[in-house]
């Protein structure tokens, strides 16, 4: 992929390192947080084990939506300036105000959801979109 003479190379190998980072702070982060998530979404953990979803659809889901969204990540941070940790950081928080935490904030006013389950929901893609970014941004391919 090219832009006014960038040429974007993805390098794989870190997308994957990244969203499985991602996808681990995410077990980590809702582990911690479950009680506030449960209250937050009005469920219950019984209603969470027996909703009849598939647990490997769900985390096929969170794996797969990472690596989009680090592809995406490494995208924007080699079409946008040097391909470092520190600019993976500063792009990854700029298109989280932008694009999380404006979606999310419009869903939960209008769903009137609590502000707790928007800190918590926005707070971990907030983390995961660092991490994800100083990922790819750093690790340069070869």
């Amino acid at each position: 992929m090219t832009m006014e003479g960038t040429r974007v190379r993805q390098n794989y190998l870190a997308i994957v390192v990244a969203a499985v980072a991602c996808f681990l702070l995410e077990a980590g982060w809702y582990s911690f947080f479950l009680n506030g998530w449960l209250n937050g979404i009005g469920r219950t953990r019984e209603w969470a084990m027996s909703s009849g979803v598939s647990p490997a659809l769900q985390y096929a889901t969170a794996l797969v939506s990472a690596a989009v969204i680090a592809m995406a990540l490494s995208c924007v941070i080699q079409l946008t300036g040097p391909q470092t940790v520190w600019r993976g950081i500063k792009v990854a928080v700029p298109l989280w105000f932008g694009f999380v935490l404006t979606t999310w904030s419009t869903e939960y006013i209008f769903e009137v959801r609590p502000l707790s389950l928007l800190g918590i929901n926005a707070g971990f893609w907030l983390l995961g979109m660092i991490v994800m970014g100083a990922i790819v941004g750093g690790w340069k391919k070869k």
